[in-house]
């Protein structure tokens, strides 16, 4: 296929207006007579309320509105599982929930009425750890769950809110038949998205009583259906407005605030606006979620896998309402096979309430976490069996038509090839520079995910071609994605189509960011209304030139048919002039399935450890993708190194540091997120696999290479050093404790 637009680097539409400032987030609109809004939060970790007096804050000159939990709807709200209160009116579960909202004419007035809010606390017993919230004598922190709407079966385990056992094989037959079995529990720590927008929504209510909604959120219909729930609204009453977003990475799908200032906003006659504080995004936001997970896998001499038992248990936190659906199958307890064949298996994966912030969703939600614990025992496994760790990943590796843990089974597999290919760029064999450096692999896949989503393509009479959808700038380049596969199909300059984002009214619905699946869900969406105006093009063109459509060829800027040609600029005149207003509208709509393909990866990451320090220097890290066409490589490359930095991030510096459930870090001064200094070179392999469901046989890339960086570190750690570390991150403390534990015998998991 020869391809003039699509695989070119064409820079990011939105790129000229950030880095000018022009570009407008959801905190710089501005909208005439906008009031502040801010919460009061929790400072317990579980109590009753026994009492809130709000009358000192109402009173205070320049505040319009106090709204505690009775004033607002008893709804509780959540994407599958209803479970969270929009305020808390009795109970709160976690410190930092919030007991009473405030709106003021500026920020100061409301922060100073918040102060003048009294609140009598019952406390109640608390539980942070989600292995003993499961224990029989644990506080029961959800009474009610049993009548929670949208519960996922009946959980039996106290405070458990989803469970799901998948399983297959003969798991006792295969652990008799295995020669070795081998044991181990890894730890994750809960990992804030660090983006560097927080969280922000701005609420104005017409004449009518229809509100309008701008928010930095990756999901403008999830979120007019959140807020329209709340708020017992219509769904098609409330629109949702585009915003540019600072920065995602998953954590923006929750409706947060938006509820509070809706209410606030019908209240006070007045817009409303809400921006968190980082101290808010911190101890009150949708972090990754902290994990244990137990794995005890069986094998025969020769490092063949034989048969897997998991247990991935989940630190919910408070609540469970807004995480991905369904909560235990997309968090990460379907990924304990990897990216490996295993005949007998058994994956447990259990949600535990705690009373701790509530995760959510952050980018390839519970498959870094499983990823660090499936490849950390697979190196675990070829030390003790005296098995090259490549040979052991491709002896055991996916291949054409295997089923995956998810239940799928993939074709056109390029899992091998892209394990050699990091292997080779990584110089994998070669001595290594010195003593205490060490090199660590990991291997696995992302598959793409399904969804529904749709576009509308408008051709104007000067031969402009418009695009509009329904998901809002997040800054990863999916508009200009669009436009390179519009200009590709309509032969057109990339310069001659515009493309944006629309609010819920003028839209089609779009199911919302995630889940590696813009490309393949949008992308094809795109092509299919290109490719119907194409034709439409064509039938006008043939027209003009008095030939059949059949016979009619694109060729440069005109059409060419029986023996004539007319320029593309006279066909489009022709076309959108005979469309009502001027302009021929197409719209494509679609809904498309898991596809049969997944996306492989394969990473090697080298290290230095101070021995005396336990100090972590990464080196260098190589990271290789089994990529169908790049529709863009500049924005293709973007990806792959921001992941891999976040990655590196969750794998040595990043810890939501909680402590009886008051979070320790909570400002970007204590929260470490990596800098420049800590990014080592970084080595990028592209193994193109010739196809893809996307447009143009593209392939997704969006999650792919955070995954595996904390595990191929890990393992890189304990080569060069000798130390397994069993928890994230990896930070100096646990490598120089192991280290002297070492010394003095002592082999314990940490």
């Amino acid at each position: 296929m020869t391809l003039a637009v699509v695989g070119r680097p064409v820079l990011r539409d939105e790129g000229p207006a950030k880095v000018t400032g022009a570009a407008r987030f959801t905190a710089d609109l501005p909208l005439p007579g906008a009031l502040w809004a801010r919460c009061l939060r929790s400072p317990l970790p579980h109590a009753r309320i026994v009492r809130i007096d709000t009358s000192r804050a109402a009173r205070l000159p320049g505040v319009r509105a106090v709204l505690t939990g009775p004033d607002f709807p008893p709804r509780l709200l959540g994407r599958r599982l209803k479970d969270e209160p929009i305020v808390a009116r009795d109970r709160v579960r976690f410190v930092g929930e919030r007991v009473a909202a405030v709106a003021a004419v500026d920020l100061d007035t409301a922060d100073e009425a918040l102060a003048l809010i009294e609140v009598e606390y019952e406390e109640l017993p608390a539980v942070f750890d989600p292995l003993a919230a499961m224990e029989p004598d644990a506080p029961i922190l959800h009474p009610e769950l049993l009548k929670y709407e949208g519960l996922h079966g009946r959980p039996t385990i106290p405070n458990v809110h989803s469970h799901l056992i998948t399983e297959w094989g003969d798991l006792e037959r295969g652990f008799a038949e295995s020669d070795r079995v081998f044991e181990h529990t890894f730890r994750t720590a809960p990992q804030h998205q660090g983006y560097l927008e927080p969280y922000s929504v701005l609420v104005a209510i017409d004449a009518s009583g229809r509100p309008d909604v701008w928010m930095s959120n990756k999901g403008p219909f999830h979120l007019r259906a959140h807020l329209a729930a709340a708020m017992d609204l219509p769904e098609d009453w409330v629109r949702c407005n585009p915003a540019h977003i600072g920065g995602e990475f998953g954590g923006k799908g929750s409706p947060m605030d938006a509820p509070v200032a809706y209410q606030l906003a019908r209240r006070t006659g007045r817009p409303v606006r809400m921006v968190m504080t980082y101290t808010e995004e911190l101890t009150a936001g949708n972090p990754r979620h902290a994990s244990v997970i137990r794995l005890k896998t069986g094998v025969k001499r020769d490092g063949t896998i034989v048969a897997r038992d998991s247990l991935a248990i989940w630190n919910s936190g408070a609540y469970g309402g807004h995480k991905p659906i369904p909560t235990v199958h997309i968090l990460g307890g379907l990924e304990a096979t990897g990216a490996y064949r295993v005949p007998n298996l058994r994956m447990d994966s259990r949600c535990v309430y705690t009373n701790q912030v509530p995760g959510g969703f952050m980018r390839s939600p519970g498959r870094p976490q499983m990823a660090f614990a499936v490849e950390s025992q697979m190196d675990i496994i070829a030390e003790a069996l005296g098995v090259d760790p490549v040979e052991l990943r491709l002896r055991n590796a996916l291949g054409e038509g295997d089923l995956s843990g998810r239940g799928h089974r993939y074709y056109q597999v390029k899992g091998a090839e892209t394990l050699r290919a990091a292997v080779a760029a990584s110089d994998w064999a070669a001595p290594k520079p010195g003593p205490y450096v060490g090199r660590g692999l990991a291997f696995g896949d992302r598959p793409i995910g399904a969804g529904q989503t749709g576009v509308l393509l408008r051709l104007h009479a000067d031969g402009r071609c418009e695009l509009h959808y329904g998901l809002p700038d997040q800054g990863v380049g999916m508009g200009t994605m669009l436009r390179q596969v519009i200009a590709e199909a309509l032969v057109l300059p990339v310069e001659r189509v515009s493309a944006a984002s629309a609010d819920t009214d003028r839209a089609p619905f779009d199911a919302g960011a995630g889940a590696s699946r813009h490309t393949y869900i949008a992308g094809r969406a795109a092509l299919q209304a290109a490719e119907e105006l194409a034709a439409r093009l064509r039938a006008v063109a043939a027209d003009l030139l008095g030939a059949s459509a059949d016979d009619v060829a694109r060729d440069d800027d005109a059409y060419a048919g029986g023996g004539r040609t007319v320029p593309f600029a006279a066909v489009a005149e022709r076309a959108a002039g005979a469309a009502p207003g001027g302009v021929l509208e197409v719209r494509a709509d679609v809904n498309l399935p898991d596809p049969d393909q997944t996306c492989f990866i394969a990473q090697v990451a080298e290290v230095a450890v101070d021995p005396e320090t336990g100090q972590v220097r990464l080196r260098r890290l190589t990271t290789a993708h089994d990529v169908g066409t790049v529709i863009n490589p500049l924005n293709h490359q973007g990806q792959i190194d921001g992941g891999v930095v976040q990655g590196i991030g969750q794998g040595l510096i990043e810890e939501l540091a909680v402590e009886d459930g008051r979070v320790l870090t909570p400002n970007l001064g204590e929260y470490k997120l990596p800098t420049i200094a800590d990014i080592p070179p970084l080595t990028t392999v592209l193994v193109e696999a010739g196809s893809g469901p996307g447009p143009y046989a593209s392939k997704a890339i969006g999650e792919a290479s955070l995954i595996l960086t904390p595990a191929a570190i890990a393992n890189a750690v304990h080569d060069a050093c000798g130390v397994r570390i069993y928890s994230l991150p990896i930070t100096a403390e646990k490598v120089w404790r192991a280290l002297r534990e070492r010394e003095g015998g002592s082999d314990d998991q940490r």
